[in-house]
């Protein structure tokens, strides 16, 4: 590096710069390892310098989990469907290392607006739920997602590291056939689930 370029400010970096470094760093080193320092490091600032943009690290984990969830698939494109809808999320979440337990965070702590849950309340209204028994299915059903791909992922970690084995069943008694996989079990339990929510709505019509 030459003087002139030295002493030049280093480029100032926005609010998305900021979102996208805490993704790489979460990536390479998972929600363990992604602390303030090492997005800092990644964007080449000051620690300080973050805090333009988030007032703390919570906050800026919700806009990581936002980033997460934003945006629809084609099997969302049409109208609202629970299993679909359910599916898709659970897909987003597993296309990011530790995405359930970010994203869970989030949600707990009223940071979050998830979309495929708004998504899930019309389709349980569709399906002829009332109002409150919708709001009911949907959390239901963001629940158990979220919670079977932060065992998931669990085990996934574990596996890298040599302290379980992935193979292992996430299902205490099986609801697939023997030898199915963690998608199998997955869509198994939600098929449950959903089943149980379009009989709730026929049994209150």
């Amino acid at each position: 590096m030459n003087a002139a370029s030295a002493d030049q400010p280093a480029p100032r970096r926005s609010k998305p710069d900021v979102v996208d470094a805490a993704m790489s760093v979460l990536a390479e080193n998972g929600i363990a390892g992604l602390s303030m320092r090492r997005i800092a490091d990644e964007l080449d600032v000051q620690v300080s310098a973050l805090y333009w943009h988030f007032p703390n690290k919570q906050a800026l984990l919700a806009a990581v989990s936002a980033r997460m969830v934003a945006g629809e698939s084609d099997a969302e494109s049409d109208a609202p469907d629970l299993t679909a809808t359910a599916t898709a999320l659970r897909d987003r979440l597993l296309a990011h290392r530790d995405g359930a337990e970010v994203v869970s965070s989030s949600l707990a702590l009223g940071l979050l607006d998830l979309p495929a849950r708004q998504r899930l309340v019309d389709a349980a209204l569709a399906a002829g739920l009332t109002d409150a028994a919708a709001e009911v299915a949907a959390d239901t059903l963001v629940h158990y997602v979220i919670g079977f791909t932060f065992h998931e992922q669990q085990r996934m970690h574990a596996a890298v590291i040599g302290a379980a084995d992935a193979s292992v069943d996430l299902s205490p008694a099986r609801l697939a056939s023997p030898g199915a996989s963690p998608d199998d079990d997955f869509a198994a339990g939600l098929a449950l689930i959903v089943s149980g929510i379009r009989s709730a709505a026929v049994a209150g019509r």
